[in-house]
């Protein structure tokens, strides 16, 4: 998977995000402020905040999946501790552990204003890994 292109896909590229870092099990996701993506505040919405962090869990557990296999997110918790604000925020997805058939990762994302980052929500994922169809 590393040194592969990845795409983001579906909702993340719906709401304009993009990865910025990608190692063997750690990924960040930037998603610039931008109405669509703020409520009525203009803090960044927790559904988006939440999509890039369950979007860099799942990348990061994928860089470490063998060929031919997809990641699934079985469940995860966020946790917002602060207002999501600034000209981007960041979520990064960290493997805390990778297993056969499940991997558990940490999130965090982090408000970005002007180079400085605060921390605005934590988590935790456990996602699956499956065969992709006709990949066995």
């Amino acid at each position: 998977m590393i040194g592969g292109s990845v795409t983001v896909r579906g909702g993340e590229s719906h709401l304009g995000a993009r990865i910025s870092h990608i190692a063997p099990g750690r990924v960040h996701i930037m998603l610039p402020s931008r109405p669509e993506v703020t409520q009525q505040y203009g803090y960044f919405h927790a559904g988006a905040t939440s999509a890039i962090a369950d979007s860099a869990g799942g990348y990061a557990a994928y860089t470490l999946f063998p060929e031919n296999t997809e990641v699934l997110t079985v469940e995860y918790k966020i946790n917002l501790l602060a207002p999501a604000v600034g000209d981007h925020i960041e979520a990064v997805g960290t493997v805390l552990k990778s297993g056969r058939t499940l991997t558990v990762c940490q999130l965090e994302v982090f408000g970005v204003q002007d180079g400085r980052q605060k921390l605005v929500a934590n988590g935790q994922q456990t996602l699956i890994r499956v065969n992709r169809p006709g990949g066995e």
